[in-house]
């Protein structure tokens, strides 16, 4: 050490980092746009996410309907407009599969004339919703595209859902893929909804058992709500729903998006109006299944469980909000952790990390976010022979508050309070 003369200043790290916020509710939304509608030399996104914080963005990235299109023709934009417009929530990751280039349908002229092709976003099938790695150039498109949200934006994938398809079951099952294991690290929830060829309420659980749709992290949506006339995707309403009571509690998804107002003005399902009684939705609630009820404070989400449910009852599994939680905190503590990856292991560094979370999840506990949580550094998970790998283990324990979904008032008629006929006036 050279020699020094005067006074010098060192700097110690923090016994205690700030957790990193992790994006609870944030939608990747896989559909289509009508990008043929944008000006000439605008660039016109196919299979390229897109981040979106307002609907005059979305409509500068990806266009609008013409007059004479359908808007319920491009689900992106139906997703969007009632994500932003209704529901008051941003922003959206975009994903355009429809390429006006190659979804086309021929055309003719009043007389029958051949005029070549024009643009059919009704071209668009599942297989353009799923996606995959093309084989040759390494791309990602469809669903696949999820791998590439964080490593483009920095933020987490909250909810996956593909509007207007998930009612086919491989896009169901690929949706329900793409919540687990993002980039290797994350989890996310995905929403999907319940086709039109499933006619009956009735029919609907054995509908996802007979699609191995029951998965832990997978939300499925029965009813198609109603705006304006127009008969929109429940799956879309449900992400909003999710945001907006995300939104409300400091974006920590405790709370179950049930009993939360859907901005409709009606549902329906297979073209009918569908007005469902509790005894009905609590039929769809006890087989995994979401829809709407219109019982007091006018129509609302109704349903608490998982599509796991109620094959799989463990909790963590099978209730939305603690589902949710674990997801979240899981990616909180990948996301605030990965400074510490390759530092040298040692009793620093672990009683920072543990100290960290437990002040984190002492402050959630303090405010009734969870109802208790710790973390410990156990010597049963940690063997020797994984210590000198470098692999070392936290134990994390929570309890997020359970769904209140039964309350029951127990009457009694108490002859006691005959007795207050005695003792009157004469």
């Amino acid at each position: 050490m050279s020699y020094r003369h005067g006074v010098y200043i060192e700097e110690k790290a923090t016994g205690l980092v700030t957790p990193v916020e992790v994006n609870s509710a944030l939608p990747v939304i896989v559909g289509t746009a009508p990008v043929h509608n944008l000006a000439e030399g605008v660039s016109r996104p196919v299979n390229e996410p897109k981040l979106i914080y307002s609907l005059p963005e979305f409509v500068q990235q990806f266009g609008a309907p013409g007059a004479d299109e359908p808007a319920s023709d491009f689900t992106l934009y139906e997703a969007a407009e009632l994500y932003f417009g209704r529901y008051k929530a941003a922003p959206i990751v975009a994903v355009n599969v429809f390429d006006p280039a190659r979804h086309t349908k021929p055309a003719a002229d009043a007389a029958g004339e051949d005029e070549g092709t024009v643009p059919d976003v009704r071209q668009v099938t599942s297989a353009d919703i799923i996606g995959g790695v093309n084989a040759d150039s390494l791309q990602r498109s469809g669903l696949a595209l999820v791998e590439e949200i964080f490593p483009r934006f920095r933020l987490t994938p909250g909810q996956i859902l593909a509007p207007g398809f998930s009612g086919d079951p491989a896009v169901a099952l690929a949706i329900g893929a793409a919540c687990k294991d993002i980039c290797g690290h994350f989890r996310a929830t995905g929403i999907i909804d319940v086709p039109d060829e499933v006619r009956k309420y009735t029919e609907v659980p054995a509908w996802l058992n007979d699609n191995n749709l029951t998965d832990a992290d997978l939300l499925c949506m029965f009813g198609s709500p109603v705006y304006n006339g127009a008969v929109e995707r429940g799956s879309s309403h449900l992400a909003g729903v999710v945001a907006r009571r995300d939104a409300e509690n400091e974006g920590i998804p405790f709370w179950s998006p049930s009993n939360k107002r859907l901005q409709c003005e009606g549902l329906a399902h297979a073209g009918r109006e569908l007005h469902l009684t509790p005894t009905e939705a609590a039929f769809l609630n006890g087989n995994g299944i979401v829809t709407a009820l219109n019982m007091v404070g006018g129509l609302v989400a109704w349903g608490d469980q998982t599509t796991a449910y109620p094959g799989v009852t463990d909790v963590k599994d099978s209730s939305i909000p603690i589902r949710r939680m674990f997801s979240w905190v899981g990616n909180t503590l990948v996301l605030t952790c990965w400074q510490y990856v390759s530092n040298p292991l040692r009793r620093r560094m672990i009683e920072t990390v543990q100290d960290t979370f437990n002040v984190w999840l002492n402050g959630l506990t303090g405010r009734e976010f969870l109802l208790g949580g710790r973390v410990t550094f156990e010597e049963v998970d940690n063997p020797s022979g994984d210590l000198m790998g470098g692999k070392v283990r936290w134990h994390v324990y929570l309890t997020p508050p359970q769904a209140a979904r039964e309350l029951m008032f127990i009457l009694e008629y108490d002859p006691a309070y005959l007795s207050t006929l005695y003792g009157l006036a004469a």
